[in-house]
């Protein structure tokens, strides 16, 4: 049995506590002592040495420390030294960008009040929030943060948003009755009121039901410590090369040994080889250079109002397939706005967004005067608690949100707060749940007295007796409220909220009671509001489905308002389907994967629901983008593959539990850091193809000069340098390369895409092996003219790799020929290029670096030379890519 399902007084009865009297201090103390106090477990802070230790977790980091460890074993100090750095500067540039640590579980016991009123040994008093314990009688208020969660026994006006829970901001009417229904949603326990919700009107008293992690608000703190955050499609595949490449590199050095020994020459010379190989097949920068590539586009996602809290989710962006967003305030503007107002017999459309107070009134394609719609819109201003508030330039509402549209639109038709306050309320009849509708008696400046009634329009209808006309009122005929019907579905189906609003003429001796005044009523109008969807989702969502990316409307409103609002932004085509959160709750995990793909819009949801759909869609293979900005979605964007919170109006909890912030709250601005991710992935595979190409280079003069028992062509160092510091610069700058103009009209990348698809593995082997055989000629041809100096051998062949590296990056910007590209496109690789050559000159030139590296000056023939080999291998595959372009065309 759930506490909705109970009577107050069974409630009492099974929590020990009587209403006249409440708990005594003796036995709050000892049900302190035994549940413990109310408030919400938090981990300890991870210290910002473990976040520095957390750097070194990925596998190729781990590889390069290895590397570290062997080279220092061997006496490389150099190596061992220069590897070091790489890896420390990696690290430090992961940690400062990922210093943020998550703080959800502190940030939802910020929404706990901090003191609460509570009856206990037959008087009220006040007490610290966390010392409130189950059975305690407590008081609620306007304004109030509920503390725990409550039963309520006694309610007046009693209205609490629940926005940070269910993620709905339309207040809800609460109610005292029990209600029998079996596995209601939280939304519909309209008996209870929850941890960290919103008193926004009337009063109550409620028992304390649950407290700490056992309230709801407790349990999905719950849910955000056993939700494990996803590895990212990225770390996947950089995980995956570091594997391949430690392994290519043990194999290397195992042959190495094996061969040399069975040739006869020294173990530990050809051990000093096998570890050169090893370090050739290890790209050394590749870590940094990642990093720093994502680091550049958080930094351009910044500028596009978008903020990364996790540099690897940046990539995750551009192989999203689908994303889940919450309706209010990320599709919606979270702002009630009347839409439409029927009245004296017509159709009156109104125009303005938000609570902005300029607006247009129209009747079909014909303006119309405000005065036209003034009486009903100031009958709808005085039966009306909410306010009016300017707040940084910016009005804003005090209230009910229905209340506030009512004000605002009644602005619109030029009404004020000095026409509301020409009619003096005498009384008022409250509004409920259970009556759904509010009614206040006025008296006007004349002393004339009469009811105005709001409500709902299927409460209100069957009391009307009279209908409003422009000479006063006539009798209510079944023609008009066949009319009025017709209308009320039309605008239901629009999504509109709808009120209707009545009066009644009243004599001084007419009673006050609410049968009398609320009955034989004259019908005014109907007011239609809607929370509007925001101008740009429905361009969005069109730029996302024409890139191969599904979205999913996930909300926690009734389904025929989800589905209306979804199909007003082209969200749900003709066969998508709707489903309820009561029809989650029917489903198995392995039903709802068969029927997720065909489902858009997910109604009156509980955020286990949310983490269930994202958990079936990831099953199914999807990369999922979970966007959100309330309490409610914290757990799903955590398990979502990247979780996307609301930069305004999300909460705390919402943006630590998510890896990218959008500053702006625009759904829109998720397509641009999609294009953004996608780019970021196309240029990581650029620089990929250009460092292994390289590696690959490496790999093979080293081994063809082993197998063709010659002296080393390059020393570990050499390497090194080449790996870090030429390779690096360019890489980086690869990095920054602009996206393709077709970047999003292509569908997302496959989840097990890997990183050597698309042909990407045969280039990187077909350049390195040229750039190879290049080198290798290079040194053979010193190497023989000048057998005894093998210093300048090694020279020539360190120098005409380099060169054929530098070359060989303008042909990785794209699939193109290298002849087809404007080489200033990117200014920034020019740049790069020419330092690497200038650092290159240094190592060559500059004595105390010559003992370092091992090299020795060149002659301008020696640069003639290397400069014509190192060409070969750019200039003969752009030759053949054109031609293969030709071909094709063809």
């Amino acid at each position: 049995m759930n506490w909705y399902q109970l009577s107050g007084e069974k409630i009492m009865d099974k929590l020990s506590v009587k209403r006249s009297v409440g708990l005594t201090k003796a036995t709050a103390k000892l049900r302190l002592d035994k549940m413990g106090p109310n408030q919400l477990d938090a981990k300890k802070d991870r210290s910002l040495f473990f976040l520095f230790l957390k750097q070194f977790q990925d596998f190729m980091v781990l590889v390069l420390l290895a590397a570290t460890l062997l080279s220092g074993l061997l006496g490389e100090y150099v190596d061992a030294i220069a590897i070091i750095v790489i890896v420390i500067i990696n690290s430090l540039l992961g940690f400062f960008q990922e210093q943020k640590a998550e703080k959800s579980l502190s940030k939802l016991k910020e929404l706990s009040a901090p003191v609460a009123q509570v009856f206990r040994d037959e008087e009220w008093i006040t007490i610290p929030s966390n010392q409130v314990v189950p059975g305690d009688i407590i008081k609620m208020t306007g304004g109030d943060r509920i503390v725990a969660d409550i039963r309520i026994i006694e309610g007046e006006s009693l209205e609490i948003e629940e926005s940070a829970l269910t993620g709905e901001s339309m207040p809800i009417s609460k109610k005292t009755k029990p209600i029998l229904e079996d596995g209601l949603d939280y939304a519909d326990q309209k008996n209870m009121a929850f941890m960290g919700t919103l008193v926004t009107k009337g009063n109550g008293i409620g028992v304390v039901v649950a407290t700490g992690m056992k309230t709801v608000m407790g349990q999905i703190a719950d849910l955000l410590v056993q939700t494990k955050p996803q590895p990212t499609p990225l770390e996947r595949r950089l995980a995956d090369l570091g594997k391949v490449l430690i392994i290519v590199a043990l194999l290397l050095t195992a042959f190495v040994v094996l061969l040399g020994v069975w040739q006869g020459h020294p173990m530990y010379d050809m051990f000093l080889a096998g570890v050169s190989l090893a370090v050739a097949a290890i790209p050394e920068g590749l870590p940094a250079i990642v990093t720093v590539a994502l680091s550049l586009g958080v930094q351009r996602m910044i500028r596009k109002k978008a903020i990364v809290r996790k540099l690897s989710a940046v990539e995750t962006l551009g192989s999203t397939s689908v994303i889940c967003s919450d309706k209010t305030g990320t599709m919606t503007e979270n702002r009630m706005t009347v839409k439409q107002i029927f009245t004296n017999q017509q159709m009156i459309h109104v125009t303005g967004e938000g609570h902005g107070l300029t607006g247009e009134f129209y009747q079909g394609q014909r303006q119309v005067a405000g005065s036209f719609v003034q009486d009903i819109l100031l009958y709808g201003m005085i039966c009306n608690h909410a306010e009016l508030r300017k707040k940084n330039k910016q009005w804003q509402i005090d209230g009910d949100p229905t209340e506030g549209a009512l004000l605002v639109a009644a602005n619109k038709a030029k009404l004020s707060e000095e026409d509301r306050k020409k009619f003096k309320i005498i009384d008022e009849v409250p509004f409920d749940s259970e009556r759904k509708r509010m009614t206040v008696i006025v008296e006007d400046q004349n002393k004339q007295r009469f009811a105005i009634t709001k409500g709902a329009p299927d409460v209100l209808l069957p009391r009307v007796n009279y209908i409003a006309d422009e000479n006063g009122r006539r009798p209510y005929t079944s023609k008009d409220q066949n009319r009025i019907e017709k209308t009320l579905n039309d605008m239901t189906g629009d999504a509109l909220r709808t009120i209707a609003i009545c009066i009644k003429p009243l004599t001084d001796e007419t009673t006050t009671d609410s049968y009398m005044v609320e009955n034989n009523v004259t019908f005014v109008g109907l007011v239609g509001m809607i929370d509007p969807p925001r101008k740009e989702v429905k361009k969005a969502i069109r730029a996302c489905k024409d890139a191969g990316i599904k979205t999913v409307m996930i909300t926690g409103d009734h389904a025929k308002t989800a589905e209306a609002i979804a199909k007003q932004l082209d969200l749900i085509p003709l066969n998508g389907r709707v489903l309820s959160g009561s029809q989650l709750n029917q489903m198995s995990e392995h039903d709802l994967r068969d029927q997720v793909e065909d489902v858009y819009v997910f109604a009156r949801v509980t955020p286990a629901h949310k983490l269930k759909i994202v958990q079936a869609l990831q099953g199914n293979g999807h990369v999922v983008a979970m966007t959100g900005d309330g309490v409610n979605d914290a757990p799903a964007m955590k398990a979502s593959d990247i979780g996307v919170s609301m930069g305004r109006s999300g909460t705390d909890v919402a943006k630590e539990a998510s890896a990218l912030v959008l500053l702006d709250d625009n759904f829109a601005t998720i397509q641009a850091a999609i294009q953004e991710g996608r780019n970021i992935y196309e240029n990581i595979r650029k620089f990929i193809r250009y460092l292994l190409a390289s590696n690959v280079g490496e790999i093979l003069v080293m081994l063809f000069a082993i197998l063709l028992a010659l002296p080393l062509p390059l020393i570990p160092v050499q390497i090194l340098w080449v790996n870090l510091v030429t390779d690096g610069l360019p890489a980086m700058a690869l990095g920054l390369d602009q996206a393709e103009k077709n970047v999003m009209k292509t569908g997302p990348r496959p989840v097990k895409e890997g990183i050597f698809s698309r042909g990407l593995g045969f280039k990187i082997i077909t350049r390195g092996l040229m750039i190879g055989l290049v080198t290798l000629v290079a040194f053979v041809t010193a190497y023989q003219n000048t057998p005894e100096h093998l210093t300048y051998a090694r020279t020539i062949a360190f120098t005409t790799l380099v060169m054929a590296q530098l070359i060989h990056v303008f042909d990785c910007r794209s699939e193109k020929s290298v002849f087809a590209r404007n080489p200033l496109q990117n200014l920034y690789l020019i740049g790069a290029v020419l330092s690497s050559i200038i650092l290159l000159l240094v190592v060559i030139y500059y004595p105390p670096l010559q003992v370092v590296f091992e090299t020795v000056e060149l002659m301008m023939r020696d640069w003639i030379f290397i400069l014509a080999l190192s060409a070969i291998p750019t200039v003969l595959f752009g030759f053949t890519t054109s031609k293969d372009k030709s071909n094709n065309k063809k």
